[in-house]
């Protein structure tokens, strides 16, 4: 394997994890931001900090993104099709970051992953994609509005005596906690991602085996890139979070930050599923929106967004299938 071939490869990875992290940034820091409970740059700098840090805590959305999804012969082909896979997936954020629609980052992933590997008439574990990528797909929106909805509903009780203003001075305060853990969760969901692919890199050009351990420095420069990508910033899609679903409070961006975390939190450590950020978060402010009333959410923009999640994956799928075939074209 040409060692030029794995380099290229492993840094439109790092790219498209750098794209992950501006584009993705706004999911832990713009209901933060809209309260004003952090300025933007102090809110980008912490969640790319707390980045950082989630890329350590686990592997096992790494090793289900490496191992469970696709299966890449070695050489130049199983390499074209990591390769077309990433550049599918990179199109596809640049797209969605640049009219400003929340889409999944992860799934674009996904969808590049399975068009190339189609394109390249390799084998597709479609259990997996099933189990672990579709079901959650469809499962963690919905997990994420009711529980957004139950959280904000409980905090409204047990404050209901409370004075307002004191209230929400209190928490501004504690949704820098709450962001911080989105943050956290955003990087041990995310990162592990793009170490998959950097692993099946790996693999595929024989410097590693899938029983190895995830090197410490792929661990290191994934984590790294998607802190960078982060602190960059994603203003276009934190405007469309923070203000155009609902105009949110201390008290509801608490609830939708707490529900996003421990929602990411559940399904990395319980089932190793890689989770899309974007929906989680996105139907918690949702949830929580709902409970003040329910013509107070934005459902017109909810509804651009959803059609966004929908067409992420067949759209990244068919850019990546197009990107092999150019692969194949110029290189054989």
């Amino acid at each position: 394997m040409d060692t030029f071939v794995l380099i290229v490869t492993i840094g439109v990875a790092l790219g498209f994890t750098y794209t992950n992290g501006f584009h993705d940034s706004a999911n832990a820091i713009a209901t933060s931001v809209s309260t004003r409970a952090l300025t933007p740059r102090a809110a980008l700098a912490m969640a790319a900090v707390m980045n950082l840090a989630g890329a350590f805590l686990g592997s096992g959305v790494a090793k289900t993104v490496s191992e469970g999804l696709i299966a890449t012969p070695t050489g130049d082909k199983g390499m074209g099709i990591l390769f077309a896979a990433l550049v599918g997936a990179i199109i596809w954020n640049l797209v969605t970051w640049y009219f400003g629609l929340p889409s999944s980052s992860s799934h674009a992933l996904f969808g590049g992953m399975v068009g190339a590997a189609l394109a390249g008439g390799t084998l597709v574990h479609w259990r997996g994609v099933l189990d672990k990528v579709v079901i959650p797909m469809f499962i963690s929106p919905v997990i994420g509005l009711v529980a957004g909805y139950l959280v904000m509903v409980a905090i409204m009780w047990m404050f209901r005596k409370s004075n307002p203003h004191k209230a929400k001075r209190g928490f501004r305060i504690a949704q820098t906690v709450s962001a911080a853990g989105m943050a956290l969760g955003h990087g041990l969901q995310d990162a592990q991602k793009t170490m998959g692919i950097v692993v099946m890199a790996l693999v595929i050009s024989g410097h590693e085996t899938y029983s190895d351990p995830i090197p410490v420095w792929v661990k290191l420069v994934c984590a790294l890139m998607l802190s960078l990508g982060t602190y960059a910033g994603g203003w276009r899609i934190m405007r469309t979070l923070g203000r155009k679903i609902i105009e949110l409070d201390p008290p509801q961006g608490f609830a939708a930050e707490t529900t996003g975390a421990s929602i990411m939190f559940g399904s990395a450590f319980l089932f190793h599923a890689p989770i899309s950020t974007t929906h989680v978060i996105t139907s918690a402010i949702m949830g929580v929106g709902a409970t003040k009333r329910v013509n107070a959410v934005r459902w017109g923009v909810a509804k651009n967004i959803i059609l966004g999640w929908f067409i992420t994956m067949p759209a990244a799928a068919l850019v990546a299938a197009a990107s092999y075939g150019v692969v194949e074209l110029i290189f054989g």
